[in-house]
């Protein structure tokens, strides 16, 4: 049996399980299995190795990305630039870690990019931003990060963070890629969405909402109702998934996942 999991806490919904699931019954894998570990602590890290021996590999989540990496081995370029860990593979008793955060938001981005978005809002500054970050540092897009509260924005190392108060409509003019790295939308709270000047929304606009569920949240259906191109996070956990297998099933961990 080679087993595989998520760890979080709490651990209410998992995509990652029901991805896995269908994954190994959609191609008759025989023999694995994918586990939510809802583990109240990172000081109940190490015990879930020592309980769990035929566990060979882990997904992160909140709020745990951060702390599991004093536990590596290995850490990738990117999970060292970005300290955010979301997958991990064990090899030889060795923990490695990895980021593919950053490779689901490029990829799923990509479709979408135009020459024109050039400058982009985050939505939010958690754990996934920082992801976003980097990819978006990557394709030299400009970017702002947007906050309730700026001062304290700390994913940001150029301090480049403002509050969605400073958000006018002659700034997303200039700013025509949006990213809500925010649970602000996310089911059951549906009726809710990031505060904009959504009236200053144009077809140049790109919006792209992490969320997943609801497929298409409020903030996506005011950007539509502008004209804007908009698209969820269901890809972008879809390119994560697999990159995490392919992770776990390389003859020996890869030294990179970043392309």
């Amino acid at each position: 049996m080679r087993q595989f999991g998520l760890i979080g806490y709490p651990l209410s919904h998992s995509f990652s399980q029901g991805y896995f699931t269908e994954k190994f019954l959609h191609e008759n894998e025989k023999g694995l299995q994918y586990t939510n570990f809802p583990i109240a602590s990172i000081n109940d890290f190490d015990d879930l190795w020592l309980t769990q021996a035929n566990l060979q590999g882990l997904n992160i989540t909140i709020p745990y990305k951060k702390l599991v990496i004093p536990f590596l081995h290995h850490a990738s370029s990117v999970v060292k630039k970005i300290n955010a860990c979301n997958c991990i593979r064990k090899y030889n008793n060795e923990l490695y870690g990895y980021n593919t955060d950053v490779i689901g938001f490029e990829k799923s981005l990509a479709p979408f990019l135009q020459p024109h978005h050039t400058h982009a809002l985050i939505l939010g500054t958690g754990g996934a931003a920082v992801a976003v970050e980097w990819v978006l540092q990557k394709l030299n897009i400009n970017y702002l990060l947007v906050s309730r509260a700026n001062a304290n924005a700390d994913s940001s190392e150029s301090g480049n963070a403002i509050s969605y108060d400073a958000l006018t409509t002659e700034l997303l003019s200039q700013y025509t890629l949006i990213i809500n790295t925010s649970p602000v939308g996310m089911y059951p709270n549906v009726d809710e969405l990031p505060s904009l000047p959504y009236e200053a929304i144009t077809a140049q606009h790109h919006l792209y909402d992490l969320i997943y569920n609801p497929a298409e949240t409020l903030f996506m259906k005011k950007g539509l109702a502008q004209g804007a191109t908009v698209q969820n996070g269901l890809a972008m956990l879809h390119i994560q998934a697999e990159e995490s297998w392919r992770i776990w099933n390389t003859p020996t961990p890869p030294l990179e996942n970043e392309n």
